[in-house]
């Protein structure tokens, strides 16, 4: 993507599932997994700033509100696609948990016909010799 299209302004979503100061979880990328508030949404970019989440180092020249300048750390913004909820991931993992132990207690059929029958055993003869 060429980059005087980064900050192009699109066509805003009308409503997105997310909104300021709700606790939510990144699903995907190399911030997975990471939990942080929003601090605040861009809707002309479809992307939230997160607090704590996918820190990035910045250069800041000298000003009056930093008179030393330097290198400055701060929140970079995340696609809204790629965050959830942090109540509705954590009810989705507990509810994977509970079928994955429920499921391990039972056998299936296809499994109980396959323990019940012995695997046949095969003879093998060597090769003849060639004469």
């Amino acid at each position: 993507m060429a980059l005087y299209r980064v900050n192009k302004p699109r066509h805003p979503q009308a409503k997105f599932h997310v909104k300021k100061n709700d606790e939510v979880v990144v699903l995907s990328g190399t911030q997975q997994g990471k939990r942080g508030k929003i601090l605040q949404v861009l809707r002309d970019r479809s992307r939230v700033i997160i607090e704590g989440v996918n820190i990035i180092k910045k250069a800041a020249r000298k000003s009056q509100q930093q008179p030393q300048g330097g290198i400055i750390e701060r929140e970079g913004a995340l696609h809204i696609s790629k965050i959830m909820l942090a109540a509705d991931y954590d009810n989705r993992k507990s509810a994977t948990s509970e079928n994955a132990t429920a499921s391990s207690g039972k056998a299936s059929a296809a499994e109980i016909e396959t323990e019940a029958k012995p695997a046949k055993k095969t003879e093998k003869t060597a090769p003849k010799a060639k004469k």
